[in-house]
């Protein structure tokens, strides 16, 4: 499963990998923007991501990781619409992996400065899409689940570089990140 977190709109996309195969399971959007509350948001990207999981039974989850722009407080809701998704993901006991939105769409298109669009179209190519969907950030979501297929899968890499994090569980976090527990 992919998760492009946002408080606005959260993407996400379930692939099955049989072998050397991809297969769409699917996509969508969560729509966030006419809730004014933000923590009302977070408590809805944990239900969510906690259906998905509850509902498809990933193996693992990709997710998108916050890029450093420019707006503070963008960032800091971000990361926690981030954390949100990864804390229901870890909740379940799916491991997590990380992926910056350069590593992501390197893995998709070849170039990490690919528009969204571009890596909508590739995929649509690599799993046989009939058509471009309303809202991009579901095909963000799903190219987070491809990215760690084309890192992971049966293509014998490895897919642990410098930008990617994964986490099995609580446990696994804290022994990972000593200096973030108080």
């Amino acid at each position: 499963m992919g998760i492009d977190p946002g408080t606005n709109v959260m993407g996400f996309g379930l692939i099955k990998v049989t072998g050397k195969k991809l297969e769409l399971i699917t996509h969508d959007v969560l729509i966030l923007n006419k809730i004014d509350d933000h923590y009302l948001k977070l408590k809805r990207i944990f239900e969510k991501t906690t259906s998905l999981i509850d509902n498809y039974h990933p193996d693992e989850i990709a997710i998108e990781a916050p890029f450093f722009g420019k707006n503070v407080q963008s960032m800091l809701k971000l990361g926690r619409a981030q954390g949100v998704a990864i804390a229901a993901g870890m909740q379940r006991e799916v491991a997590i992996t990380e992926y910056s939105p350069k590593k992501i769409k390197l893995s998709i298109t070849g170039s990490g400065n690919s528009s969204k669009e571009q890596v909508a179209l590739m995929l649509m190519r690599m799993l046989k899409m009939t058509e471009m969907p309303k809202y991009l950030d579901a095909t963000d979501g799903l190219a987070a689940a491809v990215c760690h297929y084309l890192n992971n899968g049966e293509n014998g890499n490895s897919g642990k570089s410098k930008q990617t994090k994964s986490y099995s569980g609580w446990g696994s976090f804290i022994k990972n990140n000593p200096e973030r527990v108080k």
